[in-house]
This record gives C-alpha cells, structure tokens and sequence, in this order.
C-alpha cells in the first residue's frame, strides 16, 4: 500500500512539471524569463491527505528598464491524471493438506453375550389322591349249620323186674345252700398309652352307604362312597362334652380337628358317631364298627399343620342303611 501512494506523488509531481514547461515556452521572447521555479516541496509524510493543489511559481518581477508585461493569460489548473486504482491484491491462496479423514476407532470384536442362564425347571410329584382305605369285603356270614340228625335203633323194652312191694323210704328235704352275695370285683386300673408326645388330634374316616344285597349285614360289600354325610367327634373329658362335626366328599373321606382343648392325653374319651345323611334312599346310620354307639380312634402318625402339631387318627369304615324297593 505505501508504494502505491509513493507512484501516486511521483505521477502528480511529473505532471506539474510538464505544465510549467510549456507555460515558459508559450511566454514572448521579450518576456523575461523567471528564475526556475524553487523545488517542489518533499512529499508529505505517511499519513496526511493524498490531494495536492499545485499553484504555479510566482514569477519574478521584471527589471525597471524593462516595458510592463503583458498580463498573463488565465493559467489553466492542471488536469491531475490519477493512475488506475490497482485491482486489490488478491490474497494467496493457501493450499492446505486435505484434511485427513477422521480416524476410525477399532472395532472391539467383544465375545457374544451368552444367553442367560435358564432356571432349572423342577418337576414336583403329582400330590397324590387321598388315600381311599381298602374296602374290605367280608363273607357273607354263614347260615346256622344244622346239626346232623342221627338215626338211632328203637330202644328196646326194658325187661320189666319183679315187682317188690317195699315201705316207701321217705325222701330227706333239699338242702338249699347259703347265697353269698359278693361285691363285684373291680377291674384293673391300666394308665392310658401315649404312643406321642402331647399334641393335638385330627381324625379321618370314610363314610359307605350298603348295598340292598346286603341290608341289614355288617358288611360293606357292594357298598358306595357316602356324598355329604355328617359326622360328629365327641370327646368327655370335661363336664361338658365336647364335639366337632364334619362333612363327606365324593369319595366318601372326611377329615376334621378336635377342639384344641382336647390333645393325645385326652383322645382316649374320645368318639366318632354317624349323624345325617343327604341321600334320601341311605339315611339310616347303621352300627357298623361303632356307627351309632361310637366308633374309636386308631392312632397314625403324627404331622404338623400351621406350625402346630398333631397326631392323625382313623376311623374305621362307617355305613349308613339303605331304603330298598319291596
């Protein structure tokens, strides 16, 4: 940039002094020439403003033997002819290094995940069906035998003896003995088992309906599960007896639990009686195994329910009458 403005002035300052050339040689030869014109001043310094106004030399005054001069013509300002302004200095172009791609992380090749570990499946047992007790199919009870009848020979006649005609001997009174009337004698007193420690009591059984093949006959041939029959625990081991009831499924199983006042040093006066029926061709209890008198208990094994223990009891089989057609 300085450079161009140092081309601007030496320009300017060249045209100024072409002008003053030819404004002397269009002077009159008589016309006395000037002293050259005083140096053009130094060019400003850096900074101040690019136009100058180039005003012509003043001219020197002539001698006093010499004529007036003429006046001059108007001198015409002098035409600054300014360069071109340069075109503006393009910038280098730099040519910088492609930038490089940028730089792909590695690809980490990580094993698979495996797949998560399944939990083994356990297969529990089927619970199994509660135990149906074995029916037990008892003979029919014989008939009375008849005694065999034995064919003796007639009795002969006795031979008739003489005949003797004694006194007859008076027969002596009979001789009555003495009545003791004795006390009965007590029986032995036998301290109830305890197979268990002390635990509460729960007692099973199945109820039957006979079979009309059967009516009447301790026996539970032919015989079918009882739906719905009632049954009845009853303890007396207090002054008031006490008692829990309990119903029939399809298969004829009934379970209950005595009252907790009652455990295994008390079951002993304890009994299982036959209640009601819903059928209404088998509802008369019968007495088997104790069905109307009370049936007693046979103790199993022992088990906990609700963190408690108890003792399970049966109950042998127990038969409701049935109503046959006549």
């Amino acid at each position: 940039m300085a450079s161009s403005l140092l081309l601007v002035l030496l320009l300017s300052l060249t045209s100024s002094f072409s002008v003053f050339s030819e404004e002397l040689d269009s002077l009159p030869p008589s016309y006395p020439h000037p002293h050259p014109p005083s140096p053009a001043p130094a060019p400003a310094p850096h900074g101040h403003h690019h136009h100058h106004h180039h005003h012509p030399p003043t001219p020197t005054p002539a001698h006093p033997h010499y004529p007036p001069p003429p006046s001059p013509a108007p001198v015409k300002p002098p035409t600054n002819h300014y360069p071109p302004t340069p075109a503006p200095i393009k910038p280098p172009t730099h040519h910088y290094p492609p930038t490089p791609a940028p730089m792909k992380p590695p690809t980490h090749h990580y094993p698979p995940t495996p797949a998560p570990v399944k939990p083994p499946t356990h297969y529990y047992p089927p619970t199994p069906a509660p135990m149906k007790p074995p029916t037990h199919h008892y003979p029919p009870t014989p008939a009375p035998m008849k005694p065999p009848t034995h064919h003796y020979p007639p009795t002969p006649t006795p031979m008739k003896p003489p005949t003797h005609h004694y006194p007859p001997t008076p027969a002596p009174a009979p001789v009555k003995p003495p009545t003791h009337h004795y006390p009965p004698t007590p029986a032995p007193h036998v301290p109830p088992h305890h197979p268990f420690p002390r635990s509460f009591v729960a007692v099973q059984g199945v109820v039957y309906c006979k079979s009309c093949k059967y009516a009447g006959v301790d026996t539970l041939l032919g015989a079918t599960p009882a739906l719905g029959a009632v049954v009845k625990l009853q303890c007396n081991n207090s002054r008031y007896p006490l008692s829990e009831t309990a119903k029939s499924d399809k298969n004829g199983y009934y379970y209950l639990e005595a009252p907790k006042t009652i455990t295994t040093f008390g079951v002993h006066t304890c009994k299982v009686f036959l209640v009601s029926s819903p059928s209404a061709t088998c509802q008369k209890p019968s007495n088997l195994h104790g069905g109307i008198v009370g049936a007693a208990l046979k103790p199993e094994k022992p088990f906990v329910s609700n963190k408690l223990p108890f003792v399970l009891y049966t109950v042998a089989p127990l038969a409701f009458e049935p109503k046959c057609p006549r």
